[in-house]
């Protein structure tokens, strides 16, 4: 039986030593019990043993040696997990440290909330993307910076798309608490427990505002771009068809259908204002029918409604866009003109200097797409148009057999001829006018019954005379009328009846009394004629309207007269000059090489010459029109 004592003396040893190497090692005060209770148990078997005591009453002792020895061996197992615990528990928590850092250090807005949305944490980004603080925000709901840029549909959707667990991305537009508008790129997860319950969300926000605002301005840029190079094409386009066209007709319909046919713009028509009731009406459109046009050119309630952009056009005689038809015009003309698919419009005034030839009015299906073309643009158009329209009604006043013969009566300063006359008591006649291409009017007057010079010097002093100058004194050719030149701008008479598209005949003045006779082409308006000139000239009267045929002398038949005026000697003269290149510059023959071809001295030929041309021109720039051969 000693056999156990010693089986159990043995055992408490080896636990006392392993008790000792693991309170070494791993330095817990449990194991350091165990060595001082395995301790005393090693030392009572001991004494026992020596005292011959021992046998069966041992055993249990023996039990307990190698219980205390598992005791040891699986408290050193469960101080290794726990050693072990203790160190991933401490790696997680470094790590749950360090994503706290990230979090409260990260340049994102970054905040959780509880299953309903109240915010339950925010880091301290989300005070530079929203503008509130932290504590501002905790126990609140992102309602808080709601802009009201996007509809509560857009919100249901969200919150629907979260709820079901997915994660919701995209841009929103937030207000910050100083009331300005941000864009902010946002990531909104749920967080579920094991059961898949959502037990809170995380939301990620990115402000975005500087790169959306200069995606937006890219987009406006590109936008802008598009519109100006369509709307440059249109213009090319129109100025074309204005080179080509022959009639105010053509020239209107021209530029009406190159905009209607435009992929940005809807319709548009050219029309003015009634003489009677000041409403509008339209002569010439495309893109729409009549009728539905009259539903949108309707006429003024003067009382009530206010002006139309196309009344405010004219009366302002500047270039007016509606971009936005909220609060312009009436309610019914907005009604029209939504109900034509156009959402925005532009009105152009149709003006030559100081003539009115109507309204252009164009209508776009995009509310901005008048927003980025300059005002200038449509204005050197509206400009363009008016001129165009002046030439041909100018060119018709020549050409057209059948015109209307307007007489006007000239009194007082008004008009430097007529404060001429008074002055000096000359009386002057015109005996040829003549444009620059540009605003100024060269004016040839005979003077008769007063010094010329005088009267140069007191047309000088007004400031519609550029420049005046005799040509020629009558004086030295026993009183014959003297010539005068008068450079005028575009302040004279003159000038403002060609604005009108009429063209002057004659003008005389006598004693301060003058007339001034023009002709109007049969297709053009009298009326705005009539009421431009008496508008800008108080002193000048309507004297005399009547229809009539004028004289037009064909090429055939200028030919035929100047063959009858020129001699055979004339003739021949001008013939070989020209066939033998004497206008040529450098000239291919001389005077004298001419003269021999001729069997003359040159002083004759010079003088046949001389004689020739001065019938020629004269036969020229007689008052006559001459037929244009077909396709001339």
């Amino acid at each position: 039986m000693s056999a156990i004592i010693v089986a159990s003396i043995l055992l408490r040893v080896v636990g006392v030593v392993y008790s000792l190497v693991l309170l070494y090692r791993v330095r817990d005060r449990r194991f350091g019990f165990l060595t001082m209770m395995l301790t005393l148990m090693a030392l009572r078997q001991t004494l026992s043993f020596q005292t011959g005591q021992g046998g069966v009453d041992e055993l249990p002792g023996l039990v307990v040696s190698v219980l205390a020895v598992l005791t040891i061996y699986y408290l050193a197992q469960y101080v290794g997990q726990e050693a072990r615990f203790r160190s991933e528990l401490e790696e997680k928590n470094e790590t749950l440290r360090d994503f706290r850092k990230a979090v409260e250090h990260a340049a994102h807005g970054i905040f959780i909330t509880d299953p309903d949305g109240t915010i339950t944490y925010a880091n301290p980004a989300v005070e530079s993307i929203t503008g509130y603080s932290v504590d501002e925000v905790v126990g609140e709901n992102p309602r808080l910076w709601k802009s009201g840029e996007h509809g509560e549909e857009y919100y249901d959707e969200m919150w629907d798309h979260i709820t079901e667990g997915e994660v919701w991305d995209g841009e929103i537009i937030n207000q910050r608490r100083n009331g300005e508008l941000c864009w902010v790129d946002m990531t909104i997860a749920p967080i579920t427990d094991g059961d898949g319950e959502i037990e809170r969300f995380v939301a990620v926000d990115t402000d975005v505002t500087e790169r959306k605002e200069r995606e937006l301005q890219i987009e406006r840029q590109n936008r802008r771009l598009t519109i100006l190079n369509n709307t440059n094409e249109i213009l090319r386009d129109v100025n074309q068809e204005l080179v080509q066209a022959d009639s105010r007709d053509a020239i209107e319909q021209a530029v009406c259908e190159r905009f209607s046919e435009a992929d940005n713009y809807e319709f548009a028509w050219i029309g003015d204002e009634s003489m009677v009731s000041d409403a509008l009406r339209p002569h010439t459109w495309a893109g729409v029918d009549r009728g539905e046009l009259d539903d949108v050119v309707s006429p003024r309630d003067a009382a009530e409604a206010p002006a139309l952009p196309a009344h405010e056009a004219l009366e302002r005689r500047e270039t007016v866009f509606t971009p936005d038809l909220d609060g312009s015009g009436t309610e019914a003309w907005r009604d029209a003109v939504r109900t034509q698919g156009a959402d925005s419009a532009v009105s152009i005034p149709l003006r030559y200097r100081d003539t009115r030839y109507g309204v252009l009015e164009v209508y776009a299906s995009d509310a901005k797409a008048f927003e980025e073309v300059e005002e200038n643009v449509f204005a050197e158009l509206g400009a363009t148009v008016a001129y165009a329209i002046n030439a041909v009604e100018s060119k018709q006043a020549l050409l057209q057999d059948s015109v209307t013969e307007l007489g006007f009566d000239v009194r007082g300063d008004d008009c430097w001829f007529t404060d001429i006359s008074e002055r000096t008591g000359a009386s002057l006649a015109l005996e040829r006018l003549a444009r620059d291409g540009h605003d100024a009017v060269t004016e040839y007057f005979t003077v008769a019954d007063a010094d010329p010079e005088a009267a140069v010097d007191a047309a000088s002093e007004h400031d519609v005379i550029d420049d005046a100058q005799v040509v020629t004194d009558g004086r030295d050719a026993d009183d014959a009328p003297s010539l005068c030149r008068f450079e005028v701008s575009e302040d004279g008479i003159a000038a403002t009846l060609a604005e009108y598209g009429s063209v002057v005949e004659s003008a005389s003045v006598s004693a301060g009394e003058g007339r001034v006779e023009a002709v109007v082409p049969r297709s053009g308006d009298v009326r705005a004629v009539v009421e431009g000139v008496t508008e800008v000239h108080p002193g000048v009267d309507l004297v005399a309207q009547r229809e009539r045929e004028r004289t037009v002398q064909t090429e055939q038949e200028f030919r035929t007269a100047l063959r009858d005026r020129l001699t055979d000697r004339q003739r021949e003269a001008l013939e070989t000059a020209y066939l033998g290149g004497f206008f040529e510059w450098p000239r291919e023959s001389t005077g004298e090489e001419i003269a021999a071809v001729m069997g003359i001295s040159q002083s004759t030929f010079l003088q046949h010459l001389r004689a020739a041309k001065r019938k020629l021109l004269a036969e020229l720039l007689e008052d006559t029109v001459t037929e244009r051969p077909p396709g001339a």
